[in-house]
């Protein structure tokens, strides 16, 4: 804040700022008046459909408010019979699927706590304070824009590449005009949008585990914007959406728990940031002879990483969104653990022999690749087949770093690894493992009059090349945005820390304080 102070006294920076800023709000004006655009667009579309069957709608409806006693004649008259619905949403709360999705969404709740202990621990002691902030200051905004627009650009009506509300055009910006349940679920649409609220904070908050140690808080706040505003509903939308083109391949892409919408997403994010900010000051690559700077504290980092795995009990099995899916929850459940406990073998596995120690961060890295690889087919596939994509992942993290080292790519949590590289191979391992056996998830199981097959059972290639061409789509869509976007925050000049700010340690520099005051003083006392 004092450089930005500083900055304004200087007639020249100050212009520049305001140009920026103009520049930036015209923007955003922009967008809205497109979000605007298309939404009366939508409108129109929605009301001319309504005119030709007025009593369309796809919520229930609330019981009407009875009229004054101002017309007898028309009170006895026959009531007119209501048209049918227009889809096949409920006209009730299923209330055993809306309190499973409720328990499922505070574990993934929950998951920030892991997420913020395992970057801590990976991180420096000078910026822990700024780890924690930052993923409660994510939760805080995330929440605000998924409920302003997030929720109605990604899960509700629109066209392929972005919603707004309902079928009969009504919007859902700030929660309005929301139904009783959403779609045909049966589960409270506010049970739903927490839900997915949890999911929308998670992918945020992958990000930053590629760019601690030097980014500005006011960078991590204009680039979260981004991403929880803006990138995750759009681009989720593709895919979760109601109409998202990618439901409509000739062969549906299909993620089931996010492997590619939260996981592709936050970690193709979170490399672009890390390419943008640069190397941490004295970052010394393994092919310059060094190698990645050591966390402070492998304690917490690792309760962090059990934390994100009991949190994804609810990340997976609660995607079912039914409590009544007995065996498709048990089956998630059994697939989701066995991918991560053969993550964290192969990982360790298979860094043994470089340095004949047992490594606790790959391992911690290898069983969380394994969670994000299950995501996707923790539906479809076999406890067999989940061995042995999480296996495959926790070798596929190990080499993703390798890759980043060689490319001199600073990320000191390896969200990139983790997020990105394990969550394109678990999309496409769909398309492998899948085994014929399930179709798409209900509200009381699995409707198998479509099943998903893999390449493995006989399928064809058909489901690998829709995984392929939806997760590509979505990654490299994501990935050229998020360039965009950190490049626009690092013309602000707020991306990155200054170089006195990243020596002093963002705690003290940033938040006027160190997380471990005690270590401070005992130092000034021996010296």
């Amino acid at each position: 804040m004092k450089k930005f102070i500083n900055k304004m006294k200087d007639p020249e920076q100050r212009t520049l700022f305001y140009a920026i800023f103009g520049g930036k709000m015209l923007g955003l004006g922009l967008c809205f008046l497109v979000i605007f655009c298309v939404s009366l667009y939508l409108g129109s579309a929605s009301k001319a459909h309504a005119q030709a069957a007025p009593a369309a709608t796809t919520q229930a409806a609330p019981a009407a408010t009875p009229a004054p006693a101002a017309a007898p004649a028309a009170a006895a008259a026959p009531a007119a019979p209501a048209a049918a619905p227009a889809d096949t949403t409920p006209a009730y709360v299923n209330p055993i699927n809306t309190m499973w999705v409720l328990v499922t969404a505070f574990l993934v709740f929950f998951m920030q706590a892991g997420f913020m202990f395992l970057e801590a621990g990976f991180a420096r002691t000078r910026e822990t304070v700024n780890v924690l902030l930052e993923g409660i200051v994510d939760t805080c905004l995330c929440g605000v824009l998924f409920y302003a627009w997030g929720f109605a650009w990604m899960f509700g009506h629109g066209n392929g590449f972005i919603g707004q509300g309902d079928a009969a055009g009504h919007h859902w910006y700030f929660l309005q005009n929301l139904g009783d349940t959403y779609e045909g679920t049966g589960v409270a649409t506010l049970a739903f949008f927490l839900f997915q609220f949890a999911f929308a904070d998670t992918c945020s908050t992958i990000t930053s585990g590629a760019m601690l140690g030097r980014t500005g808080f006011w960078g991590d706040l204009w680039y979260s914007i981004g991403v929880s505003g803006f990138i995750y509903p759009i681009f989720g939308h593709w895919a979760w959406g109601p109409d998202g083109w990618l439901n409509n391949l000739s062969t549906p892409f299909h993620d089931f728990a996010g492997s590619t919408v939260v996981h592709t997403i936050g970690g193709f994010v979170a490399i672009a940031g890390a390419i943008v900010l640069g190397p941490r000051l004295g970052r010394k690559f393994k092919r310059d002879g060094g190698g990645p700077m050591p966390g402070h504290d492998m304690t917490i980092a690792s309760v962090g990483a059990v934390i994100l795995w009991f949190g994804w009990y609810g990340f997976n099995p609660g995607s079912t969104l039914s409590a009544m899916d007995i065996q498709g929850v048990a089956r998630v459940a059994a697939n989701t653990t066995l991918a991560a406990c053969s993550g964290g073998l192969a990982a360790l596995i298979f860094v043994y022999p470089r340095s004949k120690k047992w490594d606790c961060g790959a391992t911690l890295n290898g069983l969380l690749a394994g969670l994000v690889a299950i995501t996707c087919p923790c539906y479809w596939v076999s406890p067999l087949g989940a061995l042995i994509l999480g296996a495959v992942a926790g070798v596929v993290v190990i080499l993703a770093t390798d890759l980043l080292e060689y490319l001199r790519i600073d990320d000191p949590c390896g969200a990139w690894p983790v997020h990105g590289a394990a969550g394109v191979w678990g999309t496409w391992s769909l398309g492998l493992f899948a085994t014929g056996q399930f179709g798409a998830p209900t509200p009381t199981g699995a409707d198998n009059s479509a099943p998903v097959i893999g390449l493995f059972y006989g399928g064809g290639w058909h489901q690998f090349i829709a995984q392929v061409e939806g997760n590509a789509a979505i990654g490299g869509s994501v990935f050229v945005v998020a360039m965009i976007l950190m490049y626009a925050v690092k013309l602000t000049g707020t991306l990155r820390i200054s170089k006195e700010g990243e020596l002093e340690g963002l705690d003290v520099h940033e938040h006027g304080g160190t997380a471990y005051p005690e270590q401070v003083t005992s130092s000034a006392h021996a010296n």
